[in-house]
């Protein structure tokens, strides 16, 4: 089946200390054109988020936005030159004052300023990767069913314009078969007024009728139309990639056809119907602008 080629998808991942958040945007596009947003410390995985974005998706002008979130852990570390000023302060009071007693360590480490806090990131490059490929895959599944929601509704609106230039199909078929009499009936009547009342060449005036006929025979038009019609479904409902490339060669066929159609024809019925089916075409060629 047909997908679309706009939607939008996002998804997250965790990791070890480590989060990973990635929103993806499509649009029409004639080729795959990606454009990723990251962190500088995930720059070295632009290319890899490229290729797995290009094995989803084959056609689009697509945007990813990729977000890191790491979680930290505390440390603490001794402040020596701290700790070596306070103790040699203790032993100033002790021996001037001839104090006695030990200073336990309990209370040195509540010293103002023995202590420091820190933070540390965590989470390794392996655990980083990880976490950014899972969020990315779960993006672009959201986005890949998006596109095949809007590929249903497009491909049930195309298939309606489908059925109506086919209808048109017998229609023409079945006027077509009196165009040779018809140009003979004109004919006949122009040559009357030309001769007037002088006996026609029946056997010119048939080879005439042939030759205009021949010059006028749309029927190899109308088989190549059906044809591409056929053909039309059958890409429409397969599941080979870039279909929309497909499907917007096989309109320029069937729009060949119908100006063929029109130019070949001087039946007034004939014309309208090939009008009708440039009109289907035309509005049929907008609808697969957007077709991945």
């Amino acid at each position: 089946m047909i997908k679309s080629m706009t939607g939008f998808g996002r998804g997250s991942a965790d990791g070890e200390h480590v989060k990973a958040t990635v929103e993806i945007r499509a649009v029409n596009n004639r080729h795959l054109d990606v454009h990723v947003r990251l962190p500088q410390e995930l720059a070295s995985m632009e290319i890899a988020i490229k290729k797995q974005v290009a094995a989803a998706l084959k056609r689009g002008r697509v945007d990813a936005t990729i977000g890191l979130e790491r979680g930290t852990t505390s440390t603490y570390s001794v402040n020596r030159d701290a700790v070596r000023s306070y103790l040699d302060a203790i032993q100033v009071l002790k021996d001037e004052f001839k104090l006695a007693g030990e200073v336990p360590v309990e209370s040195v480490i509540r010293l103002p300023g023995v202590l420091q806090s820190g933070s540390e990131s965590s989470g390794t490059e392996a655990d980083v990767a990880l976490v950014v490929t899972e969020a990315l895959t779960a993006a672009l599944v959201e986005l890949v069913a998006m596109r095949a929601v809007e590929g249903a509704e497009l491909a049930a609106e195309m298939s309606g314009r489908l059925d109506r230039i086919e209808a048109l199909v017998p229609d023409i078929e079945a006027r077509a078969v009196d165009l040779p009499s018809q140009y003979r009936d004109r004919l006949d009547k122009r040559l009357a007024e030309l001769v007037r009342g002088k006996p026609l060449d029946e056997t010119r005036l048939a080879q005439e009728v042939a030759y205009l006929a021949e010059r006028t025979d749309i029927a190899e038009e109308l088989a190549r139309l059906k044809s591409h019609l056929t053909q039309f479904r059958q890409a429409m409902n397969g599941e080979t990639g870039e279909t929309g490339k497909r499907l917007d060669f096989l309109l320029q066929e069937m729009n060949r056809e119908a100006n063929t159609t029109l130019s070949k024809s001087g039946d007034v019925d004939i014309s309208e119907s090939a009008i009708t089916i440039k009109t289907e075409v035309e509005k049929l060629r907008e609808q697969v602008q957007n077709v991945e």
